[in-house]
């Protein structure tokens, strides 16, 4: 499947990748079509998904069979009225219908809204008025269905919703539409010409500041993807790989469905409502994933288990995103199971932007370098290109050419996407810096980046300081107002168990990180906590705890 859409599938090094990879893009290309029916064409009985849940529950699908079933699915949204350029809300957390679902849309031309299932109904009413959502796909839990139907009356464009598992009145049965629907959704004949421009995913993105962003991708989007499996995730044809994300994330279709597929791999889905870290080994152990993408915080969690009691040879790669990883995670990890963690860094706008790529050597706590088609620089507040060694906030240049799979700005708001990507350049908000072999090291959110007597104080140093103590579980660095110097930082710590919070024990870990660290940047205040908070994605909520600190004040 590869050959039909790069020049060249294999490289010698880095450089030959980053100067030699390239995406080629046909008309009219749709992901449905041209990547899953082909192989139910020419591969039927390849398996596609793999998946479970935590009762025990399995199910396994072929290509052939998810063809079928997204005709079946594509048949009922359009007996819906569901139609080319309608949005419709996804909310079905890891169940596999979600596949049918976003398969359907694809084949209809239709936008997919993925969505986490803890949207309150305030959030729901934002989201279709917002993007005049037409129709709601949900999970039947009670809680998740209350929210959306208080925020009905106020959402004037939803017309249908369907319920994916106990029936309900007043809402269709999808199991049912889906059952009685024909097998047979033909590909649309008619005029497509503008199809790989058409949008084919929005995703509210939230920021720091103001209302989520939406952010558009295009049915081009899936083959910006190729990238993010092939190469940095490194699945193989025929493997099965594991990406740890709820749909309703947009780290669900980087790592289970497009660039998998692409490449021939299988997706391996475990539907669980708790992370508990003895459970997922054994998942990984039984069924025999081979290739695994996770966020840092579940690889801290592994390394707290006894790893010799899973079996893990199957696992041939790992990758981890989400947040920087912390070299004493990447150290136990690789010395429990023998494989290197492969960092990557990108945003729901973007695919893959920088990665430890199969040719590197990985350098723990590192994002990598710049994936091929992405022209990365670092610009200071002025707007200058920095040195080796200078901080500076990640910028994508896209005046010789925009990366394929790159967003193509925000729905229906062109200031917000002028503000962010003008010049030809896109700013990302993220602040890093460059050593002298050409790899890039994560600092903060340009709004987490700590101000301290005139010192730059980035977080993930201090929380990877903090995190080589054995009493620290989880940590997270924060700034605090002072007076006298203007930002003093402030860690919030999860303790392992065996530690007794107490002054004794924030001296230790305080004379703890001036030993690690560079002494100005220890932390002043530590606070200890139950549990961070943390988004749907595993990625620890620093705004959060900001806002706390200052609703206490």
């Amino acid at each position: 499947m590869l050959n039909k859409y790069l020049s060249r599938v294999d490289y010698s090094s880095y450089e030959d990748f980053y100067e030699n990879f390239e995406i080629k893009v046909p008309e009219n290309f749709n992901f449905a079509y041209d990547v899953v029916d082909e192989y139910a064409k020419t591969a039927p009985d390849k398996v596609a998904l793999v998946w479970c849940d935590e009762t025990g529950a399995e199910a396994t699908f072929t290509f052939a069979q998810l063809k079928e079933y997204s005709d079946k699915t594509a048949n009922f949204f359009k007996s819906a009225g569901i139609k080319r350029g309608d949005p419709v809300m996804l909310v079905l957390k890891r169940r596999y219908e979600f596949w049918f679902c976003i398969l359907a849309l694809h084949k209809l031309g239709a936008i997919t809204i993925p969505a986490t299932h803890l949207l309150t109904s305030k959030d729901i009413v934002y989201r279709a008025n917002a993007a005049d959502i037409k129709m709601i796909v949900s999970v039947s839990e009670p809680e998740v269905v209350m929210h959306i139907e208080d925020a009905l009356g106020k959402s004037p464009s939803i017309k249908y919703k369907a319920l994916v598992g106990d029936s309900k009145d007043g809402w269709l049965d999808f199991s049912s539409e889906v059952d009685r629907s024909s097998n047979v959704f033909e590909r649309p004949t008619g005029d497509q010409s503008s199809q790989n421009a058409d949008i084919s995913l929005l995703y509210f993105t939230s920021g720091t500041t103001g209302m989520p962003k939406m952010v558009q991708h295009d049915y081009v989007y899936p083959l910006g993807h190729i990238l993010t499996a092939r190469y940095w995730q490194s699945v193989t044809d025929g493997g099965l790989h594991l990406t740890v994300a709820d749909t309703g994330w947009a780290k669900a279709v980087w790592g289970k469905i497009y660039g998998q597929w692409l490449a021939g791999s299988a997706v391996f889905v475990y539907d669980y409502n708790k992370f508990v870290p003895k459970e997922l080994l054994q998942v990984i152990s039984k069924h025999k994933v081979t290739s695994f993408c996770a966020p840092p915080t579940m690889y801290r969690f592994f390394i707290k288990e006894d790893l010799t009691k899973f079996d893990l040879s199957c696992l041939k790669y790992c990758a981890v995103a989400g947040e920087p990883l912390n070299p004493e995670v990447y150290n136990q990890f690789y010395k429990a199971t023998g494989i290197k963690l492969m960092e990557g860094f990108g945003q729901t706008e973007l695919t893959v932007t920088l990665a430890t790529y199969p040719w590197m050597e990985p350098k723990p706590g590192s994002m990598g370098k710049p994936s091929p088609g992405y022209d990365i620089d670092l610009l200071d507040d002025e707007g200058n290109s920095v040195q080796d060694g200078e901080e500076g906030q990640i910028v994508v240049r896209t005046g010789r050419k925009k990366p394929a799979g790159m967003f193509g700005g925000y729905y229906r708001d062109a200031a917000l996407t002028h503000s962010v990507w003008h010049g030809d350049i896109y700013f990302t908000g993220d602040v890093a810096w460059r050593d002298e072999d050409g790899y890039y090291w994560f600092v903060g959110r340009s709004d987490d980046v700590i101000k301290s007597s005139g010192y730059r104080i980035g977080p993930f140093e201090v929380e990877s300081a903090l995190i080589e103590h054995p009493a620290v579980m989880e940590c997270a660095i924060t700034a605090v107002p002072d007076e006298v110097r203007g930002q003093i930082v402030k860690a919030t710590v999860v303790l392992t168990k065996n530690y007794t919070p107490g002054e004794e024990l924030v001296r230790e870990l305080q004379d703890h990180v001036k030993r690690v660290t560079a002494p100005y940047k220890y932390p002043r205040i530590i606070e200890f906590v139950d549990e961070l908070p943390k988004t749907i994605s595993g990625k620890i909520r620093r705004v959060e705890i900001r806002q706390t600190d200052k609703d206490k004040n």
